[in-house]
C-alpha cells in the first residue's frame, strides 16, 4: 500500500510561485508513473502534470508549472509559477502503474489534496 502525502499549498497572489510536494510512504521506482491532477470549484478534475522517465504538462499550464522527482527522498514536486487566478484547485497527487489509465484519473493511489488558492 503506498501513502501519498501532498504539502505546500496556500494562498498566494496572482505572479506568485508554489511547489508543491508529494511524500510516498515507501520506495518509489523512477518507473512509476506520478502525477498532479487539480479540482477547481465547480470543475472536474483535471490532469496538470505527470512524469515516469520524462515529464508531461497540460497545455493550460505549459511554460509555467514543471514536475520533477527526487527518488532519494521519494517524493514528487509540482513547481507552479506565474499563478493565475484560474490556478485556485485542490492539487492531487496520484500514482498507478498504467500510464495512460493514470491519465485519465484512474489512480490506484491518491493523496488527500492540498489546497491552492491565487488571488487576484
Amino acid at each position: 500500500q503506498v501513502q501519498l502525502v501532498e504539502s505546500g499549498g496556500g494562498l498566494v497572489q496572482a505572479g506568485d510561485s508554489l511547489r508543491l510536494s508529494c511524500a510516498a510512504s515507501v520506495r518509489i521506482s523512477s518507473t512509476l508513473p506520478m502525477a498532479w491532477f487539480r479540482q477547481g470549484p465547480g470543475k472536474e478534475r483535471e490532469f496538470v502534470a505527470g512524469i515516469i522517465r520524462n515529464t508531461y504538462v497540460s497545455d493550460s499550464v505549459k511554460g509555467r508549472f514543471s514536475i520533477s522527482r527526487d527518488t532519494d527522498k521519494n517524493t514528487v514536486y509540482l513547481q507552479m509559477n506565474s499563478l493565475k487566478p484560474e490556478d485556485t484547485a485542490v492539487y492531487y497527487c496520484a500514482a498507478h502503474w498504467q500510464w495512460e489509465e493514470l491519465l485519465k484519473g484512474e489512480a490506484s493511489y491518491w493523496g488527500q489534496g492540498t489546497q491552492v488558492t491565487v488571488s487576484s
